[in-house]
C-alpha cells in the first residue's frame, strides 16, 4: 500500500506516514525519545524512528503473539515495517490507523503535535481498580483489548526532566478527556482514567535552538501539551467508537457502571411472563425513555451524587437527601431511607426500582 502523509511534518523533513496498519516516523536527524514501548523503551537518543501498529487480525482470526515475549513480537513487527529493530520504538493497539487524530499548536517558535489512536469501550479502567492479570504468574487470560496510544512531538530541545514531565502532563490531559466524556471503567463502578494497555512516546528535537526545561501545567509548553493531547484523545475516541455527546446521551450509558442496564431491566420484566406484545412495548419504552432529556439530566446528577458519596466528598445523609429530591423530580415513587446502613447501595437500588416502574408504565395492564 502506498503511504499517506499526514498533514504536517514534525521536525524538518521528518514526515508522519500512515500506512493501512501503521503510523510511522522515520527520523532524518538525531532525536530524543522517551517511550513506554516494550521495544527499546525508556529514554533514548539513538533511535532512527518510531511507529504505532494496528494489531487487529483479519476477520475471523484471533490476535496472537508471534514470539515468546512482547518485546520479541514487536521486533518482528518492526522488521516487517522496514525498521531496524535495534534502533526503533513502537506501540501496538487494536485501534485503526485511519481513525488517528492529529492536533498541533505553536507558541513562540515551539510546535507541539499530538497523534492519538484509541478505544476504551471494552478496556476502560480507573487507576486503582482490581488487577485483571498477574505478570509473574503469566496469567493474562483476562486481559482485554482497548488502548489509547499517544505520540507527542515537541519541536524543541528538552531536558530529560522535561521529557518525563511531558509524559505526566500528557497523561493528565488524556485522563481529563476521558472523564469529560464520562467513559466508564469496566473493572469497577468508577469513571475511567485510561486503559491498562495505554502507551506513549514523547519525541523532542535536540537540533532546535530552543531549549526548554519545564513541561508542567504552569509552563506554556505544558499548556500546549495539555490542549493538543486532550483534543486529540477526544477526537480519536470519537472516530474509533463514536464516543461523545450523542453516544453518551443515554440513561444507561450514565448508569451502566452501577449495574443499571437495559438487560437487567429486561430480565426483571421477563419474571412477569409477559406476552410477546407486552415485551415489544416494554422494549419500545426502554429505547424511548432512555433518551429523554429531563430524565437524562437528573440521572446525570444522581450518578454524580453516587460518585461523591463513594469518594467521601458527601456524607450519607447529604447524598440521601439530595437523592430523594432527584427521585421526586424524576417522578419515581421511591424514597431512600434516612436510616439506611448502606446509603450507596440503596440509592442505586431505589433508582433502578423507579426506572423500572417508569419503563413498565401501563404495559402489564
Amino acid at each position: 500500500m502506498k503511504p499517506e502523509a499526514l498533514p504536517q511534518f514534525l521536525f524538518g523533513t521528518d514526515a508522519v506516514l500512515r500506512f493501512e496498519k501503521s503510523i510511522q516516523i522515520h527520523f532524518t536527524e538525531k532525536r530524543q525519545v522517551l517511550s513506554s514501548s516494550p521495544l527499546n523503551g525508556g529514554y533514548r537518543e539513538d533511535l532512527s524512528g518510531v511507529f504505532n501498529f494496528d494489531e487487529t487480525p483479519a476477520k475471523g482470526r484471533n490476535c496472537v503473539m508471534r514470539a515468546p515475549t512482547y518485546e520479541q513480537h514487536m521486533q518482528i513487527v518492526a522488521k516487517e515495517l522496514g525498521f531496524d529493530p535495534a534502533h526503533c520504538a513502537g506501540l501496538s493497539t487494536a485501534a485503526h490507523m485511519k481513525y488517528a487524530a492529529s492536533v498541533s499548536d505553536s507558541y513562540n517558535g515551539t510546535t507541539v503535535t499530538a497523534i492519538v489512536t484509541g478505544g476504551i469501550n471494552k478496556n476502560g479502567g480507573r487507576a486503582g481498580d482490581p488487577a485483571s492479570w498477574d505478570e509473574r504468574a503469566f496469567n493474562d487470560a483476562n486481559r482485554q483489548h482497548g488502548t489509547v496510544n499517544i505520540i507527542l512531538a515537541v519541536d524543541s530541545h528538552l531536558s530529560e526532566g522535561a521529557m518525563t514531565k511531558a509524559v505526566i502532563t500528557a497523561t493528565e490531559a488524556k485522563t481529563a478527556a476521558i472523564q469529560e466524556l464520562l467513559a466508564q471503567s469496566f473493572y469497577s463502578d468508577g469513571l475511567a482514567t485510561g486503559t491498562g494497555t495505554d502507551g506513549i512516546m514523547v519525541i523532542a528535537n535536540p537540533q532546535s535552538g530552543i531549549y526548554l526545561t519545564d513541561a508542567g501545567q504552569h509552563s506554556k509548553l505544558g499548556e500546549l501539551i495539555g490542549s493538543t493531547v486532550l483534543a486529540a484523545v477526544k477526537r480519536a475516541l470519537y472516530l474509533q467508537t463514536g464516543l461523545g455527546y450523542q453516544q453518551q446521551h443515554n440513561v444507561f450509558c450514565r448508569m451502566r457502571r452501577f449495574g443499571v442496564t437495559e438487560q437487567a431491566l429486561t430480565e426483571r420484566f421477563m419474571e412477569y411472563k409477559p406476552s410477546p406484545e407486552q415485551l415489544r412495548l416494554f422494549r419500545q419504552n426502554i429505547k424511548k425513555m432512555a433518551l429523554q432529556d429531563e430524565l437524562l439530566t437528573y440521572t446525570s446528577l444522581y450518578a454524580h451524587l453516587l460518585d461523591q458519596l463513594k469518594w467521601g466528598m458527601l456524607s450519607v445523609p447529604e447524598a440521601i437527601c439530595a437523592g430523594n429530591r432527584l427521585l421526586c423530580l424524576m417522578n419515581m415513587e421511591y424514597r431512600i431511607s434516612d436510616l439506611s446502613d448502606n446509603g450507596y447501595a440503596e440509592m442505586i437500588a431505589q433508582y433502578q426500582n423507579g426506572l423500572f416502574d417508569k419503563m413498565v408504565g401501563n404495559v402489564l395492564e
